[in-house]
């Protein structure tokens, strides 16, 4: 497989994380699965710098642009990244005398599928990175 093929099923990937994420946690009295509240902001940050990261680097990818919108767009899927790995500290033990008991959602048990996506978000990231660097993009 080539690397720009590997590069396009990774940034469908990507973009199918940006969406989830927030039809997940985008209602405002519900902060979604987890034992600890994920403030607004982070899942807006996640949102909008990961919906201008899927624009620039599919334009990176697509035509032909130069190389500063695919380092744009890579440096704004970082942050995307990042953003959802504080995401998942929402399932962080909550401690201390008044700590809540974990709630749950219907889309599964447990932190699997956000760890899956969020860590998957990170290797894109690396692997995107390492392609950019090596100039196979």
């Amino acid at each position: 497989m080539t690397p720009e093929r590997i590069a396009f099923v990774l940034t469908a990937l990507a973009a199918v994380v940006v969406v989830l994420t927030r039809v997940r946690l985008a209602s405002s009295d519900d902060h979604g699965a987890g034992r600890l509240g994920i403030p607004p902001a982070l899942v807006n940050v996640h949102t909008a710098v990961g919906v201008v990261a899927i624009l620039l680097w599919g334009w990176f990818l697509l035509g032909d642009p130069g190389d500063l919108v695919g380092w744009i767009g890579l440096a704004c899927f970082w942050v995307t990244a990042v953003a959802g790995l504080l995401i998942l500290a929402r399932w962080l033990p909550a401690r201390g005398r008044h700590a809540a008991s974990g709630s749950t959602d219907s889309w599964g048990e447990g932190p699997g599928l956000s760890v899956l996506a969020h860590v998957g978000m990170v290797v894109g990231c690396v692997v995107w990175t390492v392609f950019l660097v090596a100039g196979k993009l």
